[in-house]
């Protein structure tokens, strides 16, 4: 009785597809992970300036004024100098 794995009493040439098929299973997993290690990195979404998005000048004014280590005045007189060296975009402040 002839099989897909014996031909003639040997392996048949069913045997040559072994070998494609842990390369590809080996490929897949390093694939897979290569994905995964960009996309914790951050990937093609970082920045350019390599500075997380949230973390511009004017958002660290703003969260040290809302947490209260500055005061008001403080704020406003830091956030004139900001807007002259990075200047704001849109209405409302949204830098």
């Amino acid at each position: 009785m002839q099989t897909l794995a014996h031909w003639d009493g040997g392996p048949g040439p069913w045997i040559l597809f072994f070998p494609l098929i842990w390369a590809a299973v080996v490929v897949g997993a390093v694939t897979v992970l290569r994905r995964t290690a960009r996309r914790d990195r951050g990937g093609p979404w970082r920045p350019v300036d390599g500075r997380p998005a949230g973390d511009s000048p004017i958002a660290v004014l703003g969260r040290r004024f809302a947490s209260g280590e500055i005061d008001e005045d403080e704020y406003w007189r830091r956030l004139s100098v900001l807007d002259e060296q990075f200047g704001r975009v849109g209405k409302g402040g949204a830098a």
